[in-house]
């Protein structure tokens, strides 16, 4: 079998292949296809499955060079061993948002995340860091407001202090949170113009505020995310899932491997999926290691702090 791919920019070709071809000789060993570069185009001959893996990781390899503006062997080597590969059903589920970008799923968990969004109006995810929990939540509600499903999106996280105390950090209240919410406003600057994202905050299209400002609020024809919900308690969580008007999506986002609570405290979010799992309407999914898309690393650090604990809870 052979495949012809076009590259996204010839003026990059050099960071793509890796120095010497480093890049393209790693992918020709691990998966014993054949790579040639022709102008502005690779192609990649060998046995049907492994042109298409191969194909998959060079699609993974330029987007992350347009993302990110470098490419090493370590994130090669992170797209090789990747064990959802080939995710062949991923481009039917790519969700269009202000950039000129998709945002498309990198593996199997991460497909399932979105679909289980777009087929519930509440959705519960827990995974550890990294799989891309928040950054594909935020995805879903700026593809909503695009298309006019929704007015506004509404972007909460509880403020949960995690071995520092607010009062002792400088500036006043605002200065004091956006620490907290920092993450989301990264997901979005990746996902419209600055400009554009100003704007949509000035109108109160979008906000992004602490947890406790969402109280005695209805919240209707809405994107609503409350990240980080791992920090709430019961009573939040309840107070969270209550503001769901007409017309509205919410999705709710945690890592429970990482809980700020006070010792003894139970986290809402866990209590919330026990008690709400079988409502129609509401879906939970669970990510897992496998699906971690930052550096390498991070999926490394994950296994051995879980290794751990598990080690510590049988001694």
């Amino acid at each position: 079998m052979e495949v012809t791919i076009q590259l996204d920019s010839v003026y990059k070709q050099l960071e793509l292949f890796g120095s010497a071809d480093s890049h393209l000789r790693l992918l020709r060993q691990s998966l014993g296809v054949q790579i040639t570069a022709r102008d502005a185009n690779l192609i990649i001959a060998g046995k049907e499955k492994y042109v298409n893996t191969a194909a998959e990781i060079i699609d993974k390899m330029q987007k992350h060079l347009i993302k990110h503006g470098s490419l090493t062997a370590n994130d090669v080597n992170f797209f090789l061993t990747q064990n959802d590969l080939p995710l062949t059903t991923g481009a039917s589920q790519a969700i269009t948002v202000y950039s000129r970008k998709l945002v498309s799923p990198s593996t199997k968990g991460q497909l399932k995340y979105i679909e289980t969004m777009l087929a519930n109006d509440l959705t519960f995810c827990i995974g550890p860091a990294g799989t891309g929990k928040t950054y594909l939540a935020v995805a879903i509600a700026v593809s909503m407001l695009r298309k006019k499903q929704i007015r506004r999106i509404v972007l909460a996280r509880p403020a949960v202090e995690a071995g520092e105390k607010l009062g002792f950090l400088p500036g006043d209240i605002q200065a004091k949170v956006n620490p907290y919410l920092r993450p989301l406003f990264d997901a979005l600057e990746d996902m419209m113009d600055f400009t554009l994202m100003k704007k949509f905050m000035e109108l109160d299209i979008i906000e992004i505020i602490p947890l406790a400002f969402m109280r005695g609020r209805t919240l209707n024809e809405a994107a609503i995310i409350c990240d980080e919900a791992q920090n709430t308690s019961a009573l939040q969580m309840l107070m969270v899932l209550t503001r769901l008007g007409h017309g509205s999506k919410m999705i709710i986002t945690g890592d429970i491997t990482q809980i700020d609570l006070p010792t003894g405290q139970r986290s809402g979010m866990v209590e919330a999926i026990e008690t709400l799992r079988r409502i129609k309407g509401i879906g939970s999914t669970e990510l897992t290691q496998r699906d971690i898309v930052r550096h390498r690393l991070v999926q490394n650090i994950v296994r051995a702090y879980k290794k751990r604990k598990t080690k510590s809870e049988k001694t």
